[in-house]
């Protein structure tokens, strides 16, 4: 596949159409309905304060640091796309913390999922993403919904901000409006998944600590180098309409798992049921 600034379809994309957002919302405003129909983004500004960041840090800072020191001690520093100071992703916390689960089940995030997705949801996958201090590759282009195809495709990505999110220590960078076409297909590098090639309209999304970049599952996305001193801190929660199907992409020459319901009652458990939360 050659990489373009535009991309080429996933060949599973075949019959895609966004679906604008209808109200009444609970939480974002009409504005940022729009925002995100049109550009694939909005920022949440100071969706939480400092004292719901530092629990949330607290809980997620001691498993971060135990799995880069099991990736360099095992690893040689290196396993898949994490690489010991450098960048880390600590996956399925919502799963090994109550403080999590709550945290991801909140009011905060039923009004969003409740506003941008329905009525029935559950949390897809969460992951926090630390880039160390003078980490220089950026994390390449590259949709949420190009790691695994999942079905519908229009699934929530929310991109929260522990730490102040800059150009100079690796905030998110999006290319507006790409979203509307569906998933690209991606193509498996040494640094990640690609789907662009330097899209020249790329825009920067900073982000104070407690905001929350939201965006689509299929709005194409990078992060730059961290030029700091400083660990810039994100945790990443990604929500899908209850009954979504996984297609996972094959590795290597491995053919892919078959399809499964994302489901999973210990880490895919539901947020909303009928627009409420479950008991």
């Amino acid at each position: 596949m050659t990489l373009t600034a535009r991309g080429t379809r996933h060949p599973l994309n075949t019959d895609f159409a966004w679906h604008d957002l209808a109200g009444p919302f609970r939480r974002i405003t009409p504005e940022q309905a729009r925002a995100y129909d049109e550009v694939g983004f909005f920022v949440l500004e100071d969706a939480f304060g400092p004292d719901e960041l530092a629990a949330v840090a607290a809980e997620i800072d001691p498993v971060e640091r135990s799995i880069e020191q099991w990736i360099r001690d095992e690893h040689g520093g290196r396993v898949s796309i994490a690489r010991a100071d450098e960048i880390t992703f600590t996956v399925h916390l919502a799963a090994r913390s109550a403080a999590l689960r709550s945290f991801v089940s909140g009011p905060v995030f039923q009004d969003l999922v409740a506003d941008l997705i329905g009525p029935d949801v559950r949390l897809y996958w969460d992951q926090a993403v630390y880039k160390k201090p003078d980490t220089e590759a950026p994390f390449p282009w590259h949709q949420d919904n190009g790691y695994a195809f999942v079905e519908p495709q229009q699934y929530l990505t929310c991109w929260v901000a522990l730490t102040d999110a800059t150009e100079e220590n690796g905030c998110p960078w999006v290319v507006p409006g790409l979203h509307r076409g569906g998933t690209l297909a991606h193509e498996q590098t040494d640094i990640g998944l690609v789907c662009l090639q330097d899209p020249p309209d790329a825009v920067p999304v900073p982000a104070r600590a407690g905001s929350i970049v939201v965006f689509s599952s299929l709005t194409p996305h990078s992060t730059g180098p961290n030029n700091t001193d400083d660990v810039r801190k994100s945790y990443i929660v990604q929500f899908a309409p209850d009954g979504a199907i996984i297609h996972p992409n094959a590795r290597g020459d491995e053919p892919p798992p078959p399809p499964a319901t994302a489901d999973d009652p210990n880490r895919q458990f539901p947020i909303l049921v009928g627009g409420v939360a479950p008991s």
